[in-house]
């Protein structure tokens, strides 16, 4: 408790407003260890403007988790300054109740944004309306330079990096940035230093077909257009770099069968509720894969060095499978993969098994004949590992790839299904393998 304590010390005296301002990546690190309460009261001690540069800092989680803490009135002049989609995102997930609650305050406060938030929340999630921050800066293609720059001077806030250009029918027609504005002659029109649209998206669009999009045009912001290709908004690379880094940190606690809402300080109670049921269908899976052990027992009792080698094959095809399944997640999640990829990917995965497993048969033949001193058990060994190998590699492809094809989550406790899968083959292979050459293998 002491530790604790003296910890959580150490980190509100490194969160000094100096140290806020001048980093606020490793603030909002900072931040994300503390307890929701006490880091909600100690940002709202800080200047607005230093809890708008950091928020979009902070981990997957702690940002809402703090959000909560805050009094409904402060909720809301915060919300009101924030980009619109961090602000979607913050009221998405919000009970129902406090989403209307708080867009009831700020509809006193900021009627305009609490109507332009009001309508994003119409779209779907993990559509691109969802991700785009609505302000963005266009101006018509005959507009000077000295004009646009006249004009971004006014603004309150910062500056878009990129700036639209649009025709007399206000449609999308190019693009320019800020150092180019700055580095042209003032007399010149947007249209003589723009470039041309080189990829759009529309408000609809899932949010892989976002991340796709960055990948395939390595653009700094892409424009999205509603059904009349009007422009609406832009999303930044970074939102979509945040979006995806989300998306890696939640998998990583679904593959084993944690929840996605749970936080590392969530409540005991509220983690027993959400990992219970899983650990109940891998006590059922376990029984599976013993009733396979089981199964041999007759074997097994004839020849006891089965039973001392037998956590050996499970375990060397249980990491194979998790480092094949940890690989394709990854694929998946950064879109460098789909589901019609599957043949590829298992291929992949199975030469990859079967190279590892010769390798691997070698070193754990050599030792299993030195410690046996029987050529039966070393060459049972040695094949077991090259089949179990080749399974498990070509299961951790095949399981979150078969999830997803069916509609599922591919992270959804993956790790638990091929656990399952690997156990079975490693116990069937080196069990089956030793059946069949139980007469090389030394009784007793």
């Amino acid at each position: 408790m002491s530790a604790a304590k003296d910890t959580l010390d150490s980190a509100v005296e490194q969160l000094s407003e100096e140290f806020l301002s001048k980093f606020p990546l490793k603030s909002a690190q900072l931040l994300g260890t503390l307890p929701p309460e006490e880091a909600a009261e100690l940002l709202q001690q800080q200047a607005r403007h230093i809890i708008y540069r950091l928020w979009k800092y902070l981990p997957p989680g702690a940002a809402e988790q703090i959000f909560t803490q805050f009094p409904v009135d402060y909720q809301a002049q915060f919300i009101a300054s924030l980009d619109s989609h961090i602000a979607v995102g913050l009221l998405n997930k919000q009970s129902q109740e406090a989403q209307q609650a708080l867009l009831a305050k700020l509809t006193e406060q900021h009627s305009t944004i609490a109507d332009e938030l009001s309508e994003l929340l119409v779209f779907p999630e993990n559509t691109a309306a969802r991700m785009m921050n609505k302000k963005v800066q266009a101006f018509y293609s005959d507009t000077t330079l000295r004009e646009v720059l006249s004009q971004l001077k006014r603004l309150d806030g910062k500056v878009p990096d990129v700036i639209y250009v649009l025709n007399e029918q206000q449609d999308l027609v190019g693009e320019t940035t800020l150092n180019v504005l700055v580095g042209s002659s003032s007399s010149k029109t947007l249209m003589q230093v723009a470039t041309p649209i080189r990829v759009t998206l529309n408000v609809m669009d899932h949010k892989d077909q976002v991340v796709e999009a960055f990948e395939g045009h390595k653009v700094r912001a892409i424009p999205v257009l509603d059904a009349q290709q009007q422009l609406v908004g832009q999303i930044r690379f970074f939102d979509a770099y945040q979006s995806t880094k989300e998306d890696l940190a939640s998998d990583m606690q679904t593959m084993v069968g944690a929840s996605k809402d749970e936080k590392a300080l969530s409540s005991s109670w509220f983690a027993v509720k959400k990992r219970l049921p899983w650990l109940q269908i891998n006590l059922l899976t376990a029984f599976a894969a013993a009733a396979v052990v089981g199964a041999f027992e007759g074997l097994i009792a004839q020849v006891t060095a089965l039973a001392i080698l037998l956590p050996v094959a499970a375990g060397q095809s249980g990491n194979a499978g998790a480092q094949a399944l940890a690989v394709t997640m990854r694929g998946l999640t950064l879109r460098e993969i789909s589901t019609r990829h599957w043949y590829q990917v298992m291929l992949k995965e199975m030469m990859v098994g079967l190279l590892n497993g010769v390798a691997i048969a070698v070193t754990c033949g050599i030792g299993v004949y030195l410690w046996s001193q029987s050529l039966g058990l070393a060459l049972v060994i040695a094949l077991a590992m090259i089949s179990s190998l080749v399974i498990a590699g070509s299961s951790g492809a095949i399981v979150p790839i078969a999830l997803k094809k069916f509609g599922l989550d591919p992270a959804q406790s993956s790790s638990i299904v091929l656990t399952t899968i690997t156990d079975i083959a490693g116990f069937m292979s080196f069990l089956g393998i030793a059946l069949l050459l139980s007469d090389m293998l030394p009784k007793g």
